[in-house]
């Protein structure tokens, strides 16, 4: 087990001006081309599994691959490992190409493993020729039995020792529509006593009948990943073959095999410079998330969620949907690099790097989620007046855009006050306020309902303080948002919580379902926007002022528009936790 290492805010960032330090693989790459190896060449890939939909910790995968193929003047390839079509299909391909190009990579050639299923075929019936593999006709649960456990070796399976006749015989069985799933597997004949468990005899190909993505019903027998893998790395060049560290204990096997087929390609002698170097690296976790595949199909699938691209998600469809930048994500992966122990990473430090970015691009708008009316009364009944809002006061060469004043506005409810503490700085009888862009007003009173509740606050503005308007820019402590009533859109805010209530869920364990966040989701149907947020679309980065970033839902549309909480201004949720 890999020692975890808690990444917190408490991470201090570099200053500007110290040299940026290279991760331990790209040293070793610097290394292998310092000495020449492969002639210089550089070429990576990205294999993910077409069985589900990319999340943040495959992003750290493509950051790496593509990263430094990109940075020393090499090629990284993407190859979908499609060696098991009972869960893989082309939705799944189709939203991997599209998030790894809305990260911002481009891949040099697209392969599949099905491309190479005809010379793994070949390999395989070289192994069991050369008395390197057999097939097995026991259960799975026999094999497993078999194995037996990292400190005793396991035995030896009644088939190990066929005839190679006979195991040709059946593996060529194994690959017709009358074959029955489970009844046999062809294995390599390696070593049961071996302290690596994957090397007892572990299991090459096994019986599937659901039609393939690609290649329909053409194969009734699929290689498993081991035997697959190093395999495409090698048949397509790779140089280098980064990976997780749970990939650790199969490197000898991935060699092994390598080994094996260089045998087979009579080139056994030749120098090692064409082996792919297989290099492995950290996970990403997250905490307050999951990022097993099987669980995040669970919730999909038993709709605790709404879909693969869930805001709640740490899927990157998600993460998009919600409003999270590509930037942002990449800025995070490069804030916690790359090491040879495992860690549990902060989602504050995924927010702050969210926030982080949106300030510098987000679209300043108003929008009120809690409202409640003020009325100006001293401002004339039919007047109304476009005020200039500036779009990003982070940029210099900003546009601006128009906001409606008048008579009537929508304030935020927490924003008023009757009885005020002193340091309350917005509305409350008898104190001054500005209301940005606009004038600086006085709140006079309010009125009640029969319950006591609050419906409406009355002020009073001056006309000469204006925002812009010479000698208008008196100081005032309060300064707050606004949307005109007549001159706005109700809208739906969706705002997020953490998925899970658990810092670490797959640590924990109890059954994940019961470590959901049961108030992971929060829906405001009662919210107001300026006209100008009503026609962002989903993709265009907004600030709602004083409030967060936020973003339209994909399923916003003009009659009823619906906007993402992407993140707070602030780190809130932690203080909220830690009361």
């Amino acid at each position: 087990m890999h020692k975890i290492i808690y990444t917190t805010m408490a991470v201090k960032e570099k200053e500007n001006t110290e040299e940026k330090s290279i991760s331990f693989v790209e040293q070793l790459i610097e290394e292998d081309l310092a000495a020449g190896k492969n002639g210089g060449r550089i070429q990576t890939r990205f294999p993910p599994e077409p069985n589900g939909y990319l999340h943040i910790g495959h992003a750290k995968a493509i950051c790496m691959d593509f990263g430094v193929a990109e940075k020393y003047n090499g090629v990284c390839n993407l190859r979908f490992d499609d060696t098991n079509p009972s869960k893989e299909n082309n939705e799944y391909v189709e939203n991997i190409l599209h998030d790894i190009s809305w990260l911002g990579f481009k891949w040099g050639n697209i392969y599949y493993a099905s491309d190479y299923f005809e010379k793994l075929w070949d390999f395989a019936i070289w192994m069991i020729e050369n008395d390197h593999a057999y097939v097995d006709e026991q259960s799975a649960e026999e094999i497993a039995k078999q194995k037996g456990t990292p400190t005793t070796p396991g035995t030896d399976s009644p088939y190990r020792n066929r005839p190679i006749e006979e195991s040709l015989q059946l593996f060529k069985q194994m690959n017709t529509p009358e074959a029955k799933e489970g009844s046999m597997v062809l294995r390599a004949k390696l070593d049961m006593a071996n302290p690596n468990m994957h090397f007892r005899d572990p299991i090459m190909y096994r019986i599937i009948h659901t039609p393939h993505h690609r290649t329909g019903t053409k194969w009734n027998c699929y290689p498993m990943y081991d035997f697959a893998h190093g395999q495409s790395d090698y048949f397509e060049g790779v140089t280098h073959s980064i990976c997780t560290l749970e990939f650790v204990p199969h490197r000898p096997l991935y060699n092994l095999f390598i080994d094996f087929l260089k045998e087979k390609d009579g080139s056994a002698d030749v120098l090692d410079d064409n082996r792919p170097r297989q290099i492995e690296f950290n996970r990403l976790n997250l905490t307050y998330n999951v990022m097993s595949k099987r669980k995040l199909h669970t919730l999909v699938d038993e709709k605790f969620v709404s879909g693969w691209d869930d805001p709640r998600m740490p899927t990157l469809c998600g993460m998009r949907r919600r409003g999270y930048s590509p930037e942002s994500i990449r800025n995070f992966i490069d804030s916690i690099g790359y090491t040879k122990f495992d860690a549990l990473n902060d989602m504050a430090l995924l927010e702050a790097a969210v926030r982080e970015d949106l300030n510098k691009k987000a679209t300043r708008v108003s929008a009120v989620l809690d409202p409640v009316k003020l009325v100006i009364t001293n401002y004339p009944e039919d007047q109304t007046e476009d005020m200039d809002a500036i779009d990003n006061p982070e940029d210099e060469n900003s546009t601006t855009h128009k906001i409606t004043f008048s008579k009537n506005l929508w304030i935020e409810r927490a924003d008023f006050m009757e009885d005020a503490p002193k340091k309350f700085f917005r509305m409350t009888p008898g104190k001054e306020v500005r209301l940005k862009n606009a004038y600086i007003v006085m709140c006079t009173g309010c009125t009640k309902d029969e319950n006591g509740n609050i419906i409406e606050i009355q002020a009073e503005y001056d006309p000469e303080s204006k925002s812009g308007m010479a000698g208008a820019n008196r100081k005032v402590k309060g300064t707050l948002h606004w949307v005109s009533a007549d001159h706005c859109k109700p809208a739906e805010v969706r705002e997020y919580d953490r998925l899970f209530s658990v810092e670490n869920p797959s640590a924990d364990e109890r059954d994940f379902h019961e470590l959901l966040n049961q108030n992971s989701l929060k829906i405001n149907k009662n919210c107001f926007v300026e006209d100008y947020a009503a026609t962002k679309k989903a993709g265009e980065y907004l600030q709602f002022q004083r409030t967060g970033y936020f973003m339209a839902d994909l399923d916003s549309t003009p009659e009823h528009l619906i906007f993402n909480k992407t993140v707070g201004l602030k780190d809130t949720w932690a203080k909220q936790n830690n009361k």
